[in-house]
């Protein structure tokens, strides 16, 4: 290689090139309309294609002291809805239903159907309307008995979707602005950022929830470490993705925490009603995770928090991961992005944007005889001053704009800016 060597010099399309004539605001607004697109299309797969039709598939029912022939009426009447499973004892059969590893269960000896809407109330609610019927049908009169009711505060068991949600939200957003604004940022500096924010989020929220709103009666020290555990396992998640995805992190940030993890999760219907692969996805997303933690510290029920924890820092430690990979691939991209005088649309869009306004702030000052230094310190333009009384000779002589047309705007004034040149760049060897 020769001591001085030029550059590839990265021509712009035909598209960049008209895009860079509009009004350098316009271009800005235009780049980020993606996202209410890409929300209104996920809302509708994931939201309204999950909750639209719920319905039971191979739910989990439990017998004791129950007939085969019993047994094989509930089946074949109810079909794939549910699936059968035996028990020897009924506190076994209890134990199963305030864990969840079944959605019900009944005893022949006593006709008893034993639910806990505390784990899950749509389960508690509509599984006993299909299995009564059939009961009746066998000339068997059963009665419901709830093993875990759920508090008068929390009537439809709705507080632990809305946390969930509250946590997954704070967690991303940190870490998304992070990623966005803060990519030079050390490690160090960007997990700061992220536990720091995740305590500060944990704490309004739990404090919200629960002494403000009510929604929440005690747990406030577990609630408030809960979720800033997990806060901050899902901002490092946001945070290592951040490398890979740049401006876009809103993107996989919303897919996985929000679209799929709140439908998954759980918390609004059971997995035994969600088609799939919300069905499967219940077993990794993080809602489902909290979901079953927050069950378990306010009504005692649900599998417990083993599952949760293992979940949490399984996605603690791949964020970790991303962020060592994430970290050098960024600087491999932006090395060469710099070395090839190469930009992008948005780069392009921001420099135009602040010409703009640079110019626009110039163009102020001088109507009111000012001007300012490379310091931003505003000097008076001799002879430009006018002279006035009070503060009316600071009012802009321009006739005011139109608040619903926008006559007399920035906009309708022909913008100084331009398509940006990207000159040749030569690269000498530093004098010595």
């Amino acid at each position: 290689m020769t001591g001085s060597a030029e550059t590839r010099r990265h021509e712009p399309n035909a598209y960049r090139r008209w895009y860079s004539t509009l009004h350098p605001s316009l271009q800005l607004i235009g780049l980020q309309l993606w996202l209410p697109l890409f929300f209104i299309v996920m809302f509708c797969l994931c939201y309204i294609a999950a909750f639209h039709q719920p319905t039971p598939h191979e739910v989990p029912v439990g017998f004791v002291s129950s007939s085969q022939a019993l047994q094989n009426r509930v089946g074949d009447t109810l079909g794939d809805a549910v699936r059968i499973v035996d028990f020897d004892t009924v506190g076994g059969a209890k134990e199963a239903v305030i864990r969840g590893r079944v959605g019900l269960a009944y005893d022949g000896a006593s006709a008893t159907i034993y639910v806990a809407s505390a784990h899950q109330v749509q389960l508690a609610t509509i599984m006993p309307t299909l299995l009564e019927p059939v009961l009746a049908a066998a000339g068997v009169t059963a009665t419901v008995d709830n093993l875990v009711p759920l508090p008068a505060w929390d009537e439809f068991g709705t507080v632990s979707l809305y946390l969930t949600l509250a946590w997954c939200i704070g967690g991303y957003m940190v870490a998304m602005f992070i990623g966005m604004m803060g990519a030079p940022l050390k490690h160090r500096t960007r997990l700061a950022v992220i536990v720091g924010g995740g305590l500060i989020i944990s704490l309004v929220t739990n404090l919200l929830a629960g002494p403000v709103i009510g929604a929440v009666h005690g747990h406030f020290v577990v609630l408030s470490l809960m979720a800033w555990a997990w806060i901050v396992a899902i901002g490092i998640t946001v945070n290592g993705l951040s490398y890979f995805f740049g401006r876009f992190i809103a993107m996989p940030a919303l897919v996985i925490f929000v679209f799929l993890s709140v439908p998954s999760s759980g918390a609004a219907f059971p997995a035994w009603f969600m088609p799939e692969p919300f069905a499967w996805l219940n077993h990794v997303v993080v809602g489902s995770g909290i979901t079953e933690m927050l069950k378990r510290e306010l009504y005692g029920v649900g599998p417990g928090f083993g599952r949760g924890i293992v979940m949490l820092v399984c996605y603690a430690v791949a964020g970790l991961v991303l962020m060592v990979v994430g970290k050098r691939y960024w600087e491999h991209r932006r090395v060469r992005r710099i070395l090839a005088s190469r930009t992008t649309i948005f780069m392009d869009a921001q420099n135009a944007n602040r010409e703009f306004l640079i110019e626009e702030r110039r163009k102020v000052l001088d109507r009111h005889g000012l001007a300012s230094s490379e310091t931003g310190t505003l000097t008076v333009i001799p002879g430009r001053r006018r002279e006035v009384q009070g503060h009316s000779g600071l009012e802009d002589d321009r006739p005011p704009s139109d608040p619903f047309f926008g006559d007399g705007g920035l906009e309708d004034e022909e913008t100084t800016t331009r398509p940006i040149e990207l000159p040749d760049i030569r690269r000498d060897p530093p004098t010595r």
